[in-house]
């Protein structure tokens, strides 16, 4: 005869009430708050009247939502602040079932001697319990998933002081031909320039204020070891590539984001574009040299300045190349003694190819890109426009003189000026100066010279068509910019 043992007969209705409590503790748990960073946004905004509502449509359209947005108005005598305060307040959205919410405030600091960087440091000091900063200039959109992305790739590593978005220029409204040129241009310019990071590990030497995001944590260290009162300083003509150099100097790492992606604003006449690229190529060349302002260091070893050094190397070996082109051409034809050689089509063709490889290379290409890299012509003659711009960069900063070039781009900006048709001046001077000294020399002196003269340039292209050649055939891994 059995006798039923009680344990056994309670054993299941134990194990079924800790299964149950098991549930219950887990289902708890699930619902315990997660620890979400907090992202403040600082828009710096002059004049923006025209695009700050775009600008802050396309923040509110964001799959991730900044915790709070700050528009910070300075030296604008437009309608900014009125457009931006239609904005103002908090703004709600449902974005994959779960509810997000953010508050919009705007700022009208009125007359501010320290321009852009005086913005940015009073947006900084408004939220300062934010885990991560996202600067954003007022006429920069982003795609929807651009802050998702940007937190994303800041939050899963440590080490990460701060990420740039992707640049491009959105070229679908355009007006006139000129601008759609000086467009294209642009957009062929950050689209090489953002691949030559991506390949470098996706190391970003300028964190451009247009659309990126900085650790806090690396503002702070930044402000510490630098002995600043704030993360921005004036003693730069380029605030985002001094921040960039420090950051990376205080042991983090500043890269380009691989998904984030953003339509800056971009130059549409030849006043404008000259006011931007000066002031870029003048800040560059301080932090590479001994500073003209403050107390900027000459860095010319600096990690994040290689690239520069690359880029002003490359840019003297352009104006080398086609000054001496141009110059044995001319005398050569004076002399009747040209002779064409089918190798010297070699150069262009990779060029051209190297365009249109970097067409290909844009996630958002379009028939304009096409077409500006397949016609020789408007890429040569935006490499002259460029080649402008370098020159006077360099002279700028031989002639060491102090001049403020925020006031400078402003007033380009508003079609006022002609300092930019200087190298263009400059060079019918030059032009008819080297034609009355070539029309001096004898005949045997010219012919010494055009022996001279046309092997140096042979070497010299040899040398910059295979760097070319090197930058067509080097792998793209994948990356699209």
């Amino acid at each position: 005869m059995d006798i039923e043992n009680p344990y056994l007969r309670l054993q299941p209705t134990i194990d079924e009430e800790f299964a149950l409590e098991a549930d219950q503790y887990f289902e708890r748990v699930k619902q315990l708050p997660t620890y979400r960073s907090r992202i403040g946004c600082v828009i710096p905004a002059y004049n923006e009247s025209d695009s700050i509502s775009e600008v802050l449509e396309s923040l509110l359209a964001q799959t991730r939502l900044p915790d709070v947005i700050h528009v910070v108005v300075n030296n604008s005598t437009d309608d900014t602040v009125e457009v931006a305060s239609r904005f103002a307040g908090a703004h709600t959205r449902t974005i994959a079932r779960v509810e997000q919410t953010t508050e919009i405030f705007v700022h009208d600091i009125g007359e501010n001697p320290d321009k852009k960087v005086g913005a940015l440091n009073y947006g900084f000091s408004l939220i300062e319990g934010s885990d991560f900063m996202l600067g954003v200039d007022g006429d920069t959109t982003a795609e929807r998933h651009a802050i998702a992305h940007l937190e994303a790739e800041i939050s899963s590593d440590s080490r990460m002081g701060g990420i740039s978005a992707i640049y491009s220029i959105d070229d679908t409204r355009l007006g006139g031909p000129v601008a759609g040129f000086l467009v294209a241009g642009q957009r062929a310019q950050f689209a090489a320039f953002n691949m030559k990071n991506m390949l470098r590990g996706r190391n970003m030497a300028v964190l451009g204020g247009q659309y990126s995001i900085f650790s806090m944590r690396a503002l702070r260290d930044v402000m510490a070891i630098s002995k600043q009162s704030t993360p921005w300083v004036r003693d730069s003509e380029v605030e985002d590539s001094l921040l960039s150099l420090q950051i990376k100097s205080v042991g983090y790492l500043t890269k380009i984001s691989a998904h984030a992606r953003a339509d800056v604003g971009g130059m549409t006449t030849l006043r404008s574009l000259d006011a931007q690229q000066v002031k870029w190529n003048a800040g560059a060349i301080e932090l590479m040299w001994p500073g003209q302002r403050g107390d900027t260091k000459g860095q010319p070893f600096h990690p994040n300045l290689r690239l520069r050094w690359f880029e002003n190397v490359s840019m003297a070996m352009n104006v080398l190349t086609r000054a001496l082109f141009v110059m044995l051409l001319a005398g050569s034809l004076a002399n009747h003694s040209f002779i064409f050689v089918p190798l010297w089509l070699i150069p262009p063709v990779i060029a051209c190819l190297l365009n249109v490889r970097t067409a290909f290379s844009m996630k958002n290409h379009n028939w304009r890109d096409f077409t500006y890299a397949l016609w020789v012509f408007p890429a040569e003659f935006y490499m002259w426009v460029r080649i402008g711009h370098f020159v006077r960069a360099w002279t700028k900063f031989a002639r060491n003189k102090q001049v403020d070039s925020w006031a400078e781009q402003a007033k380009a900006e508003r079609g006022s000026g002609n300092v930019h048709l200087m190298p263009f001046l400059t060079t019918l001077a030059l032009s008819a100066g080297l034609v009355f000294i070539w029309l001096q020399l004898t005949p045997s002196m010219q012919s010494i010279v055009l022996t001279i003269g046309w092997p140096i340039l042979g070497v010299t292209t040899i040398v910059q068509t295979f760097f070319m050649f090197v930058t067509l055939i080097k792998p793209h891994r994948g990356f699209r910019v």
